[in-house]
């Protein structure tokens, strides 16, 4: 079982960093394999003229590639999501999160920036193809502390990040639905293939 995780973050140490720094742990005390990446890991140049030939980003979808699931980080900006994530999204093939689960994870400054999860990020997951996009957890600026040193997150957001990365990992470990293949040779012997409800 392998997991990615991606700190969409221009800055580190960051808030949103910090969520996935705790998922990561979570994970990994759960025996799971736990692939970690930030903005740093690539060279600003790389994502700015979209060279997809940059070593980084060949190994990342690699990695993507035999990995069941992603966690994804990010500070929201403006009403919408990282600029600098969106660029290397923009990098990754069409299908690159085919077969995989997905948990967002979200900080901005008011909980008014709560809803660019759904309508900014989670539509360029679902372009990319996600089995599965979670319910993820936003968290304002007041709820994650001390990030720089020894993150400290409130109760409450302690709660949710445990309830989602619960769910998550029983999404990971859930059988793949099967597929329904339904013979309409009438039609002209062709077989129609639709997902099991």
């Amino acid at each position: 079982m392998r997991v990615i995780t991606l700190a969409g973050s221009p800055r580190y140490p960051s808030r949103s960093s910090a969520l996935l720094e705790y998922a990561r742990e979570t994970l990994t005390a759960a025996d799971i394999e736990v692939c970690h990446w930030h903005l740093q890991n690539f060279a600003p140049e790389d994502l700015l003229y979209a060279r997809f030939d940059n070593p980084a980003l060949q190994t990342l979808n690699e990695q993507l590639a035999g990995a069941d699931g992603l966690i994804i980080a990010t500070p929201v900006y403006k009403a919408s999501f990282s600029g600098a994530l969106k660029t290397l999204l923009d990098l990754l093939p069409e299908r690159a999160l085919e077969g995989k689960i997905v948990l967002p994870l979200a900080t901005g400054g008011t909980i008014a920036h709560m809803l660019a999860v759904d309508y900014a990020l989670k539509p360029v997951l679902n372009a990319l193809k996600a089995q599965e996009i979670l319910h993820g957890v936003f968290a304002d600026d007041s709820q994650v502390t001390d990030y720089q040193h020894k993150p400290q997150f409130t109760a409450n957001l302690q709660r949710r990040l445990d309830d989602a990365l619960e769910t998550f990992w029983q999404a990971l470990h859930r059988p793949q639905q099967p597929c329904a293949v339904v013979n309409i040779s009438a039609w002209g012997g062709a077989c129609l293939i639709l997902s099991a409800p």
